[in-house]
């Protein structure tokens, strides 16, 4: 007789194999984490530049989680980042510079407004959400702007005294600190993330996006689930922003702009939404594109970031990725050959 114990098992430990093979590291990803890490002992002048990267990558993951695998659409993202660089900066012209200590207080900060405005967020259709997200934004805007003796209004948070990272790395005037301090959260953040969406409850998220009602139907429970991923994008988001703040050692009205969120809009446009490293990619060709464009042409880059943005909608990412294979594909072997013939 066949012992059946097992086999009502047998479907959870597929699920599991699948789970983990999923989540495994490609050489690719420890690849690119061993090349950012290497950066900080070269190119020193550029490390400002890096540290603006990573901190926009780390904003743009924030929006990738909620967008990418919530299908929440917001663009009034920057309320979070613009909450954790004042919650910073305030803290830091009190007295209390600690930068770790300031990232969670920031990160918890923003989290108790994600949670608490995320219950108006999952009202209504995308497009109610989309006012939603930036009436929220543009409250939190006028705030900080009426409390100019709080927030310093137009003119910002003046004399944020920012101490060194763990007590012994100060930040320096070529932002080397600044560069590894924003990688290493970056880096910690998306170890979590990865974790958390090749998990049941990433899996969850992308059904919910996807059909929230078939989702809905096979008992997920939707509205908590989005809750905790639009409250949990908030938190990251806080640690974008305080990050800037303590590496600039200020903060104004400008981190909470619309452009703020209309540019890790962008990103995810460039990189790709729902891929975990489409926002890092994305804020690594943005900013670079934006760097270089504005060097050879400071009057007009704006207008060639906003033809290459057209461009890359009309063509599709999709054609774009099997134009740049097949030049690598071409460009390779003849370098192959150079080098051989040499």
């Amino acid at each position: 007789m066949t012992d059946t114990t097992d086999q009502p098992l047998a479907p959870v430990a597929r699920a599991s194999r699948f789970l983990a093979a999923e989540a495994r590291w490609s050489w690719l990803e420890i690849a690119f984490w061993i090349a950012a890490f290497g950066l900080a002992f070269v190119f020193r002048s550029n490390h400002l530049l890096f540290a603006e990267i990573a901190i926009l990558a780390l904003f743009a993951v924030s929006l990738d989680l909620i967008l990418g695998y919530a299908g929440i659409v917001s663009l009034g993202h920057a309320a979070f980042f613009g909450l954790g660089a004042y919650t910073v900066g305030i803290m830091a012209r009190s007295g209390w510079g600690d930068p770790l200590t300031g990232l969670v207080a920031a990160g918890v900060t923003a989290g108790i407004l994600g949670f608490l405005t995320s219950f108006l967020v999952l009202r209504g259709s995308d497009l109610t959400r989309l006012m939603i997200t930036l009436g929220v934004a543009s409250l939190l805007h006028e705030t900080a702007n009426k409390l100019d003796w709080l927030t310093g209004g137009a003119d910002g948070l003046q004399g944020m005294m920012v101490g060194p990272v763990l007590g012994h790395f100060s930040f320096d005037l070529y932002g080397t600190t600044a560069y590894v301090y924003a990688l290493s959260v970056l880096f910690v953040v998306v170890l979590g993330l990865r974790v958390l969406v090749h998990s049941p409850f990433g899996h969850a998220l992308r059904a919910i996006r996807d059909n929230p009602l078939r989702a809905r139907a096979i008992g997920i429970p939707v509205s908590r689930r989005l809750i905790a991923a639009y409250t949990l994008a908030a938190v990251i988001a806080g640690f974008a922003g305080a990050l800037l703040a303590q590496t600039s050692a200020f903060a104004s009205l400008d981190v909470l702009e619309f452009h703020r969120s209309a540019d890790v809009m962008l990103v995810l446009v460039i990189g790709g939404s729902g891929r975990l490293y489409g926002g890092i990619l994305g804020a690594i060709v943005f900013r670079l594109a934006q760097d270089g464009i504005a060097n050879i042409t400071p009057q007009y880059w704006q207008f060639w970031i906003g033809l290459g943005l057209v461009a890359l909608v009309l063509l599709g990412r999709d054609r774009l990725e099997i134009v740049g294979r097949r030049l690598v594909g071409r460009v390779l072997p003849w370098l192959v050959g150079e080098e051989k013939a040499r």
